[in-house]
This record gives C-alpha cells, sequence and structure tokens, in this order.
C-alpha cells in the first residue's frame, strides 16, 4: 500500500487519482469510474467528486491500493 499526502482535510476522488499517478486526466479517471474499476475502502465508486479524508484506502484495478495520507 502507498500513502499519497494530502495539503486539506480532504480531497475528491478524481483530484486523488490524478495526484496519485493512477489517472492522466480528470477524463481518464471519470473513465476508470464508470467502467467500475475503482473501489475506496473496499466498496465501488462511480462518483469522481466523491471526498475522500485521511485513512481512506481506494483501488484501481491491477494496481496496489491508495491511502490518503
Amino acid at each position: 500500500m502507498r500513502d499519497v499526502e494530502i495539503r486539506g482535510e480532504m480531497i475528491r476522488l478524481g483530484q486523488l487519482l490524478k495526484l496519485a499517478g493512477l489517472a492522466d486526466s480528470g477524463a481518464e479517471a471519470k473513465l476508470m469510474l464508470e467502467d467500475g474499476d475503482v473501489t475506496v475502502n473496499g466498496e465501488p465508486e462511480e462518483r469522481r467528486g466523491r471526498q475522500l479524508h485521511r485513512g481512506d484506502v481506494v483501488t484501481l484495478a491491477g494496481e496496489p491500493p491508495v491511502r490518503v495520507a
């Protein structure tokens, strides 16, 4: 598992995917979410605007999990 540091109290899922290097753009993040490739804390997630807080774990199919830190 890899930790990704955020500056504020929360980050949106689409922003985290880009910050972690899992998506090159917001459009790519949107496609990943629509395809059902992303889970947050073990639950499938399709909303790019989902708010994430420290401790949340995001998994993209075929990639190691990322934890918000």
